[in-house]
C-alpha cells in the first residue's frame, strides 16, 4: 500500500510529505488549491509522461518519492523480473524531473528508467480519474471489463498465440500471390546473384588470410634482409664470429673452470643449452632464406581475389564471411519461387489449418465470454442500483467481427437508465453523473480480481450530490476494506466517511504561492466539511451538520 508520499518543487507545492493510511484516505480542499497535483505527483512516481511546465517556478528540478509497503507477490516477482528485489516487504520509488526535459529514477535506491516504473506502477496503484469515464464512451474497452471479471487471461492468450501464427501464414500466402510478372522478375535476379556467389566461392576467413599473404609477398625484400641480419647476428661472416661462436667460447670457458670448481657446471651447462638452441634458430633461419622467394604472379592473383571479395561486400552490403550463408538464403527463396505451385499449395494448406485452429480458440473464447458477461452485467446493475440508479438495465450486447488481437467478438454495454426506454450505447445517453457512478459500480465488481492494493478516485462524484453522493461514499468506504483507497472530493457527504481527511490548503506568502497538506483531527474534519456544507462563511448550522454527519458515519 500507499504509505508515504513526498512532493518537491512541484507546481505550487515547494514541499510537503503525505502519509497515507488503510482504508479510505479522503483529500478535500477549494478550487485551485492544488488537489489536481498530488495526482499529478502520483502519475509522475507511476512513470507517466509530465511535462518540466509542471516543475515549481524558479526551481531546476522536481522530486517525487513514494514509499510502499506490505506490498503483495505480484509486486515480489514484478521487481525479480526487472532486476530488482524487494526490502522486506517495503518498496520505494524516486523521480526526479528537470527543467532540460530529462529524468532519473530510481527502485529501493537503484537506478531504473521511466518504462521499469510505469511496468511496477501497473501492480502497486489503479488511478481512476475524470478521463477514465469517458473510456466508457469507447466500446472497444468493454470486452476488457469481461475478460478481467471472468479470468479469459488464459484462453486469450491461447487465441492470441493462434492469431499471431494465422497472421504470419496469411502474410506469406498473400506474397505468394503476388503478381506472375513480378515473380519471373525475382526469380531472374536470384538465378543471377546464387550463380555470382556460388562461383566466387569466399570461405569464411579468406580474406583475412589473403591480406596476410598479399603483406608478406609485398615486403619480400624487407624480410629478407631482415633474416640475414638475424642470421649474421648469430653466424657471424669472415671477419664477425657473431653471437654462436661467442656463446661457444664462453660456454667452453666455463666448462674448464667447473674443472677447478664445481659450482661454475651450472652456468657451463646453461650456456651449453643456450648455444644448441641459438644453433637451432639459425638453422630454421636458413631454411626461412632458402624459402623465400619473389613471385609477382601470385601477388596478382592474391590482389585480384581480394578486389572479387571487396566488390562482392559492397554490392550485398554483407561481410565476407557471410557470403556463402547468404547465398543459401537466396537459394531457399529461388527454390521457393521456382517451386511456387507446390509450395503455394501446401502453404495454403497450412493457412487454412491455422485459420481452423484460431477460429476454434475464438470459439472457445467467446463462449466464456458471454456466459461471463451475463454475470458481469447483473453485478454491475446491482451496485448501479445501491448509487442510486436503481432503474437502469445494462445489456452485454455481442457480434461477430474480423479476427483481431481481441478475437472475433464485438461486445459493448448498452444502458438504459430510466424504465420503458431501450437499452442504447453509453455515449449517446449517459450524464456525467451517470458515467461516474458507472465506473464506480464497475471498478466495485473488479475489486475481487485486481492485484493492485490501492485504488486512487479522482472527483469521482462529478455531477452527482445528495443521497448519490452519500452512497458513492458508502460504496467507496465498502471497496477500502479489501483496498487502499485515496479519493479527491467536493462532496461533504463522502468526505465524512473517511477514515482518514486530508486538507490541501493553498497560501500566499512574500508574493509567492504555497500548498500545504494537512491530516485534519475531529475539529479540522468538522470545520472542513463545514466549508464544503456552507462555503467561506462558516455558520453554526454547517458546523453542526458536519458534527452531525461525523457523528453518523463513524459510529
Amino acid at each position: 500500500m500507499l504509505r508515504t508520499l513526498y512532493i518537491e518543487n512541484i507546481a505550487v507545492i515547494e514541499k510537503t510529505s503525505i502519509d497515507f493510511e488503510n482504508g479510505l484516505n479522503v483529500l478535500t480542499g477549494e478550487t485551485g488549491a492544488g488537489k489536481s497535483i498530488i495526482i499529478d505527483a502520483i502519475n509522475a512516481i507511476m512513470g507517466q509522461r509530465t511535462s518540466k511546465e509542471i516543475i515549481r517556478t524558479e526551481a531546476d528540478s522536481a522530486f517525487v518519492s513514494a514509499q510502499f509497503d506490505d506490498i503483495n507477490q505480484s509486486i515480489v516477482e514484478k521487481l525479480d523480473e526487472l532486476g530488482f528485489s524487494d526490502d522486506e516487504g517495503m518498496l520505494i520509488l524516486q523521480r526526479t524531473l528537470n527543467r532540460n526535459g530529462k529524468s532519473s529514477c530510481k527502485i529501493n535506491g537503484k537506478p531504473a528508467t521511466v518504462s521499469m516504473l510505469k511496468e511496477l506502477s501497473k501492480h502497486l496503484i489503479n488511478i481512476h480519474g475524470q478521463h477514465e469515464s469517458y473510456e466508457l464512451f469507447s466500446s472497444e474497452t468493454h470486452i476488457d471489463y469481461i475478460d478481467r471479471f471472468g479470468g479469459c487471461e488464459k484462453l486469450l492468450t491461447d487465441y492470441k498465440k493462434c492469431y499471431d501464427e494465422y497472421k504470419i501464414l496469411k502474410k506469406k500466402l498473400n506474397s505468394a500471390d503476388s503478381d506472375e510478372s513480378e515473380r519471373l522478375k525475382e526469380i531472374d535476379l536470384l538465378s543471377y546473384q546464387v550463380n555470382e556467389l556460388t562461383e566466387s566461392d569466399v570461405k569464411q576467413g579468406e580474406e583475412q588470410e589473403l591480406e596476410s599473404e598479399r603483406t608478406a609477398l609485398m615486403s619480400f625484400e624487407k624480410i629478407f634482409s631482415l633474416l640475414n641480419d638475424a642470421k649474421m647476428a648469430l653466424d657471424g661472416d669472415e671477419n664477425y664470429g657473431g653471437g654462436l661462436e661467442s656463446v661457444d667460447s664462453a660456454s667452453t670457458a666455463l666448462q674448464k673452470a667447473s674443472s677447478y670448481n664445481a659450482e661454475y657446471e651450472e652456468i657451463a651447462n646453461t650456456l651449453t643449452d643456450a648455444y644448441y638452441n641459438l644453433k637451432d634458430c639459425c638453422d630454421s633461419i636458413s631454411d626461412a632464406i632458402d624459402s623465400l622467394e619473389s613471385d609477382p604472379q601470385r601477388l596478382e592473383e592474391v590482389e585480384e581475389r581480394l578486389d572479387l571479395i571487396n566488390r562482392l561486400t559492397r554490392k550485398y552490403n554483407c561481410p565476407s564471411d557471410e557470403l556463402s550463408e547468404l547465398a543459401e538464403k537466396y537459394q531457399a527463396r529461388l527454390d521457393e519461387l521456382v517451386n511456387y505451385d507446390r509450395n503455394r499449395d501446401e502453404l495454403a494448406e497450412k493457412c487454412r489449418e491455422s485459420e481452423e485452429k484460431m477460429l476454434a480458440a475464438a470459439e472457445k473464447l467467446g463462449t466464456l465470454r458471454r456466459k461471463t458477461a451475463k454475470t458481469f452485467a447483473t453485478k454491475v446493475k446491482s451496485e448501479m442500483a445501491f448509487l442510486n440508479m436503481p432503474n437502469v438495465e445494462l445489456v452485454p450486447y455481442f457480434e461477430k467481427c474480423e479476427p483481431n488481437s481481441k478475437g472475433t467478438d464485438k461486445m459493448e454495454l448498452l444502458i438504459s437508465a430510466n424504465p420503458g426506454e431501450t437499452p442504447r450505447p453509453v455515449a449517446k445517453i449517459a450524464s456525467g453523473g451517470e458515467l461516474s457512478r458507472m465506473m464506480l459500480a464497475i471498478k466495485t465488481v473488479l475489486a475481487s480480481t485486481d492485484t493492485v492494493d490501492t485504488l486512487i478516485f479522482d472527483e469521482v462524484d462529478t455531477g452527482i450530490s445528495g443521497s448519490a453522493a452519500e452512497k458513492v461514499g458508502l460504496k467507496l468506504r465498502e471497496v477500502s476494506k479489501s483496498s487502499q483507497v485515496l479519493c479527491v472530493t467536493h462532496q461533504a457527504q463522502i468526505a465524512a466517511l473517511a477514515d482518514s481527511h486530508y486538507l490541501i490548503r493553498k497560501q500566499v506568502e512574500k508574493g509567492r504561492t504555497f500548498t500545504n497538506v494537512t491530516l485534519l483531527d475531529h475539529n479540522g474534519r468538522a470545520g472542513e466539511l463545514a466549508r464544503i456544507i456552507g462555503g467561506v462563511d462558516i455558520t453554526d448550522a454547517a458546523l453542526k451538520h458536519a458534527e452531525s454527519m461525523l457523528e453518523k458515519y463513524n459510529n
